[in-house]
């Protein structure tokens, strides 16, 4: 993944740094285990794959992996990749043969994905779109008993800026303008700015949103977009697909992940110097996979940076809500622009958020935003061209993140029901990260930063020297040769942080606090057995 990252760059990194790192190969042979041997039927996860890889060498079909687009091959997707794989092949392989492992089940720690895990969605949530997608209950007598009269009035409201009200037709490209001007007040209202709907860009989560800024924004290879190291896949995958460069810079770990601006201004003018035109600067707070919170002072000094060097500033904000310390808080972006006085002439701003994050975790509903600011006319007629090539978002996600920005208000209906919900869930997140940081943190070698915000630990792994050696005999990353053998031996998934970048010669994974509480004790209990025997097995 390193070399991925380096590749991307187009030698922005310089080439000695490579050899400390490799690429995450298709599993090609079982992973020893140090707490059982591996079962027999993995095998055949294995064995199927070369089997597949032989037969498509000698296809005559006309598509071939020379033949497709290059750019798709350069892509890479850790937190649904080789690792999750595997799990999912063993998931299937337990059903049936369960004595042959030494766990009873697979514990998705891979992903930000909250209800997959036990999360329940927010009641009021629910019933708005309930009677959203089914209008007709609204004129029965018997809903009144089943339902909050708050979530039927919003129903009536949502609907009546439907056309039809039907939730089964297209919208507007950018979203029910209904909708837009609820979420643009919910800004208005967390910020202390004003917010325009017309700057709203209804989206299938955050990710084609991103998708379509780094369509707009890249060329060709002579484009960059500064991204952080270590960063959400996402953006390496879309700087990727898009044809660009992908100029890294690299948070601080000994200072809790920190965004240095002199190592941004330092890798802005090597890129430069390399005849890259660097477009954009993506920043994401609360931090994914470091779980960082910026200080406001000095988001107020990353913008004055994308002012003064004229560059876009991509804000993934998606965690907002994921704040767990009491000596942090999340600003958005426009607000710090907008109280430094920089307005639409100023500066170029996108803000993204999403309805899977949060405490509501509607992962599966699709649903999210941008607000576009700081851009010409000419240049917003062009991304509202590219969002009508979509046609529109899902209805359904865009009704999710109208409520997520204006939830139940005191007085209403479900306002307590709602506030217990979502403290609940909240809290609970902040016990759970608190617990994981500290097994962590009593590992052997293992260092671990504050769990701030969003929704994941990044620990730092000190791996032997032998450990290192095997991994290197297997083809693989060090980090990940770690992870497979805690996947085979205790059934816990997390993802090698060379699937997010790292400082080079540094190991890392990422492992999400949703399991729910209940699974906590487990996690740990089988983390720290598996670490002991590890560390047993390969110290120098």
């Amino acid at each position: 993944m390193r070399r991925f990252l380096i590749n991307q760059a187009k030698g922005l990194v310089d080439h000695s740094r490579r050899q400390h790192h490799h690429k995450s190969p298709s599993f090609l042979s079982p992973q020893p285990r140090p707490l059982a041997s591996s079962p027999p039927a993995l095998s055949r996860f294995f064995s199927s794959t070369s089997e597949m890889s032989a037969s498509d060498s000698t296809s005559s079909l006309p598509v071939t992996l020379d033949s497709i687009n290059p750019k798709v091959l350069k892509c890479e997707y850790a937190v649904r990749g080789e690792i999750v794989n595997i799990a999912q092949k063993l998931q299937e392989d337990l059903k049936t043969n369960k004595d042959a492992y030494p766990f009873d089940e697979i514990i998705y720690c891979n992903i930000g994905n909250p209800q997959s895990l036990g999360q329940l969605p927010i009641k009021f949530f629910r019933e708005v779109l309930a009677l959203c997608d089914h209008a007709s209950l609204l004129d029965e007598s018997e809903t009144h008993g089943l339902f909050s009269t708050d979530s039927i009035d919003r129903a009536w409201r949502i609907l009546d800026h439907i056309p039809g009200r039907a939730t089964g037709a297209y919208s507007h490209s950018q979203g029910i303008k209904g909708l837009r001007d609820v979420i643009a007040a919910g800004i208005e209202a967390r910020d202390g700015f004003p917010a325009d709907p017309n700057d709203i860009f209804l989206t299938d989560g955050a990710s084609p949103a991103v998708h379509m800024m780094m369509q707009l924004l890249l060329s060709s290879e002579k484009d960059g977009i500064l991204s952080p190291i270590p960063q959400y896949p996402l953006y390496s995958a879309s700087i990727a697909l898009h044809g660009g460069s992908l100029v890294p810079y690299y948070l601080d770990e000994a200072t809790g992940w920190g965004l240095e601006i002199s190592d941004l201004k330092k890798q802005l003018e090597e890129a430069r110097s390399k005849g890259i035109s660097v477009r954009a600067l993506v920043v994401i707070n609360p931090g994914n996979p470091t779980g960082q919170v910026l200080a406001e002072e000095n988001q107020r000094d990353i913008v004055n940076f994308c002012k003064q060097e004229g560059l876009v500033l991509l804000a993934d904000e998606v965690y907002q809500e994921n704040v767990y310390v009491p000596d942090k808080k999340f600003h958005s972006f426009k607000k710090v622009a907008r109280s430094l006085g920089y307005g639409e002439k100023d500066i170029s701003l996108v803000s993204f958020q999403s309805v899977s994050k949060g405490y509501y975790g509607e992962c599966g509903k699709r649903g999210g935003y941008m607000e576009v600011t700081g851009f010409t006319s000419d240049v917003r007629e062009q991304i509202y061209k590219m969002a009508s090539v979509n046609l529109c978002s899902n209805i359904s996600g865009q009704i999710l993140a109208s409520l997520v920005m204006s939830p139940p208000k005191p007085g209403d209906d479900s306002y307590d029901s709602y506030m217990a919900e979502r403290d609940g869930i909240l809290s609970s997140m902040a016990k759970r990260a608190k617990t994981l940081e500290d097994a962590l943190n009593s590992l052997e070698g293992v260092t671990c930063n504050r769990a701030e915000g969003a929704m994941y630990l990044f620990p730092r792994i000190n791996l032997p020297q032998k450990a290192i050696e095997a991994a290197e005999a297997e083809k693989t990353a060090p980090d990940a040769f770690y992870c497979k053998r805690l996947l085979n031996a205790t059934g816990v998934v997390v993802v090698p942080g060379s699937g997010f970048g790292q400082v080079p010669g540094t190991w890392h994974f990422r492992c999400t606090i949703l399991p729910q509480e209940d699974k906590i004790p487990a996690i740990v209990n089988r983390l720290t057995e598996f670490h002991k025997s590890f560390m047993d097995e390969f110290r120098n």
